[in-house]
């Protein structure tokens, strides 16, 4: 029988393994054990020779109810009154799924206002030339 590589799991800084198996290895990964928020998986494999290869994978984990926030970006700077448009819902689980409420209501952009107004000026550009040719 061959030497198999072992597998350790580690999650974000902890000195003791999560998992520990012997290779090839399917795991599942159940995230709702986690905080919400940036995690750090590092998964550590030893060969049969002892020596070691190191991965490191950055994630974030959102169980909780997502957060969308309009009228103000990360990083952002403000001068005066903000007003904002926040929505929080849960998704439910993975066997339901909450229609009511996980849709975010959204203004509408700025950039659709100029094509109307532009469309509305061309509109009455046209019409104001239509009838004045008409009228001659």
């Amino acid at each position: 029988m061959e030497d198999k590589s072992t597998i350790f799991l580690f999650m974000d800084d902890e000195q003791k393994p999560i998992a520990e198996f012997a290779s090839p290895v399917e795991f599942e990964l159940d995230t709702r054990k986690l905080t919400d928020g940036k995690h750090v998986l590092k998964i550590v494999s030893k060969d049969p020779n002892g020596r070691e290869g190191i991965r490191i994978i950055p994630f974030e984990v959102r169980n909780g109810p997502a957060i969308t926030i309009d009228g103000i970006r990360e990083n952002a700077v403000v001068d005066g009154i903000v007003p904002l448009m926040i929505n929080a819902y849960g998704k439910g689980t993975q066997k339901n799924f909450v229609i009511e409420g996980s849709e975010t209501p959204k203004s509408v952009p700025s950039w659709v206002w100029i094509l109307i107004i532009g469309f509305v000026g061309w509109a009455m550009y046209y019409l104001v030339t239509y009838l004045s040719v008409k009228s001659n």
